[in-house]
């Protein structure tokens, strides 16, 4: 299975996780709220994944620990920020795709929890520059 068929099945995976979240808590809550429960959802799935990754960030050689953090990193494959705003704004679509390129990644979701309808909140963003990577160890 190539990196972008893995990593469109494990949007799924999210996604469906993220609905069943949003269906029994709504719109309205804190990010972190959403954060916990989207984990723990994950897990009920049998998913693998981490929290609060570091974002590796370079600059012509010079590594910089600027403190970058990803919400949650599935499978190391698939890169996932939790929003709970108003609105999804140009800086969180650019936020994710900065990640997804310093991370190597081709795939990133973002899923802002604070709308009535949970599709109307959730972004996937591609990064056309990833290049080829291990797949995920089993």
């Amino acid at each position: 299975m190539g990196t972008l068929d893995l990593g469109g099945r494990l949007s799924g995976v999210v996604i469906g996780a993220a609905l069943e979240v949003h269906r029994a808590l709504g719109p309205g809550l804190l990010e972190s709220v959403y954060l916990q429960c989207l984990g723990h959802e994950l897990e009920r799935r049998e998913v693998k994944f981490r929290r609060e990754v570091p974002v590796p960030v370079s600059y012509r050689g010079l590594k910089i620990g600027a403190g970058y953090r990803i919400d949650l990193f599935v499978e190391d494959e698939l890169i996932v920020e939790v929003k709970a705003q108003r609105s999804i704004e140009e800086v969180h679509l650019a936020q994710v795709l900065t990640y997804l390129r310093c991370m190597n990644k081709p795939l990133g979701l973002l899923i802002n929890f604070d709308v009535p309808i949970l599709r109307q909140g959730i972004r996937r963003v591609a990064n056309s520059r990833a290049g080829p990577t291990t797949p995920p160890k089993r």
